[in-house]
């Protein structure tokens, strides 16, 4: 098995706003990207995500090799139930994801 973490160089996550995050996971060749393409399909990571998979926006941006998702927050940043407020530790949640 092939896990998201072996395919790419990076994997971040960061706030896009108060209200939404978004995941960059950066391939150093074409065909890293492709894996990781496989791997990160909607469906897997809204799961994982906590989320249904008509709420996540994809970007599979070629040119670079790099997937990116966009997401609504769980929280609102800086509410009181806000355990990340740089939404940092959402990228470590798809390190784990593995070709099947």
């Amino acid at each position: 098995m092939t896990a998201l973490a072996d395919v790419a160089k990076k994997i971040r996550s960061k706030n896009a706003g108060p209200f939404w995050l978004t995941i960059d996971i950066f391939c150093d060749s074409n065909t890293k990207f492709q894996q990781a393409c496989q791997i990160a399909d909607n469906a897997r990571v809204a799961k994982l995500l906590g989320t249904t998979p008509d709420a996540l926006s994809r970007y599979e941006i070629a040119d670079l090799n790099v997937l990116k998702f966009s997401l609504p927050r769980p929280q609102i940043q800086g509410t009181r139930s806000d355990r990340d407020m740089h939404g940092a530790s959402f990228a470590n949640l798809l390190t784990g994801l593995t070709l099947e």
